[in-house]
């Protein structure tokens, strides 16, 4: 097969989905890799690297969708991309679909099939530990009085007492941030609404981080006292309500910084605003915000390694296997189906955009095999099913 490593385009990103180790490992595997000219360099992987591991480097994204059979990259299908895109192409990519109804359309459209890596890790995405990680940092950053914060120092001085952090959010992105921030002397407290983890939290720390039920009651109560806030919270795309809305911004002091992780649209912040690496940061009631969303990629070398080293089974298996065993082993990967063959597959878009869907087992006609089995990707359900297939 002829897989292609394409070089991001969103602005602000620099990671590269297939690094030179990955690419050894697929060539001798029998398999074609054609890389896009400086695909890698922003992450630190030179076009030669990729040369000596066995790809063809193209100059264009034009030459690797016109070339590859199986294309990846980081980030979503931008609109320049979308007549790049041919029938029974395979994509795997960040596509992010319930998000992006244009998207969705150029993919059902184009009759790919089409993976949405976010969806397809068995041990959670490295872009989550990256981000909680890097974000815990972007917090602290933040918190400098040249950036309209407080001017707190992490751990604090002798005669001036640490930060206080509230962490929403006890998985992979919260535990992360905690990571950071408790080994820097940050006074920390993780709000969740699993009991499970939040006593996974206390052994691990022995009982030095604090942890609460995540309600908004609780929140209320802790805000007055707290200098920064992480967002780590997977919020139910749909829901109308916010764990702070812009009225509980008047109990934090003015500096108090709000990191937003998550970074989502209708998230659990009310008062959330995208922002760019250029121009990271907005105040709003005295509140430094910081919402950039691809914080992963400001550490590209190192993301990149353990993010592409997470999806290589991934391509190996659909380059090896083909899709219908690939998706039959591994229920991870076909929960990640987004689309096949001008059908869309993922249940979460057809939920929020109100569109028909069919099952990934269904339309691989893989339902009555032995399926490795994986929970759902998200909350969203929905029953409206297409007609005929």
């Amino acid at each position: 097969m002829k897989f292609g490593v394409l070089k991001d385009i969103k602005i602000g990103e620099n990671r590269v989905i297939a690094t030179p180790a990955e690419v050894a490992t697929i060539c001798s595997d029998g398999h074609a890799v054609y890389v896009q000219a400086e695909a890698g360099e922003k992450a630190g992987f030179e076009d030669l690297e990729y040369q000596e591991a066995g790809a063809t480097i193209l100059n264009s994204a034009k030459e690797i969708y016109d070339t590859c059979e199986f294309i990846a990259k980081v980030k979503e299908i931008e609109e320049p991309e979308y007549d790049l895109l041919r029938e029974g192409q395979i994509i795997f990519t960040c596509i992010h679909p319930a998000s992006h109804p244009e998207e969705v359309d150029a993919m059902i459209k184009k009759k790919v099939i089409a993976f949405t890596a976010e969806d397809s890790h068995r041990y959670g995405s490295p872009n989550c530990e990256a981000a909680g990680k890097q974000g815990a940092l972007m917090g602290l950053e933040s918190m400098q009085s040249i950036n309209g914060g407080k001017g707190k120092f992490v751990s604090g001085l002798a005669g001036a007492p640490g930060i206080k952090v509230l962490v929403l959010g006890g998985g992979i992105v919260g535990k992360s941030a905690l990571q950071v921030l408790h080994s820097l002397g940050a006074w920390c407290t993780v709000a969740d609404i699993n009991i499970g983890t939040m006593r996974e939290i206390g052994r691990k720390y022995d009982e030095r981080v604090n942890t609460v039920l995540s309600t908004k009651y609780n929140i209320t109560k802790l805000l007055p006292e707290i200098d920064i806030v992480l967002n780590c919270v997977k919020w139910p795309k749909g829901c109308k309500e916010y764990l702070i809305d812009r009225e509980m911004l008047n109990l934090m002091k003015k500096g108090s910084v709000i990191v937003d992780i998550s970074n989502d649209e209708q998230g659990a912040i009310e008062s959330f605003k995208e922002t760019t690496h250029e121009n990271p940061r907005y105040i709003e009631n005295g509140v430094v915000h910081y919402c950039v969303s691809n914080i992963p990629s400001l550490i590209s070398h190192s993301t990149s390694i353990a993010y592409a080293a997470s999806v290589l089974p991934h391509f190996r298996s659909i380059m090896n296997n083909g899709i219908e065993k690939a998706c039959e082993k591994d229920g991870f990967l076909r929960r990640s189906l987004t689309a096949y063959r001008g059908y869309l597959t993922h249940e979460e878009t057809s939920a929020i955009q109100e569109r028909p869907w069919i099952r990934p087992e269904d339309i691989l006609k893989i339902s009555k095999n032995k399926l490795d089995m994986a929970p759902p990707a998200t909350v969203s359900k929905s029953e409206n099913y297409y007609e005929r297939v």
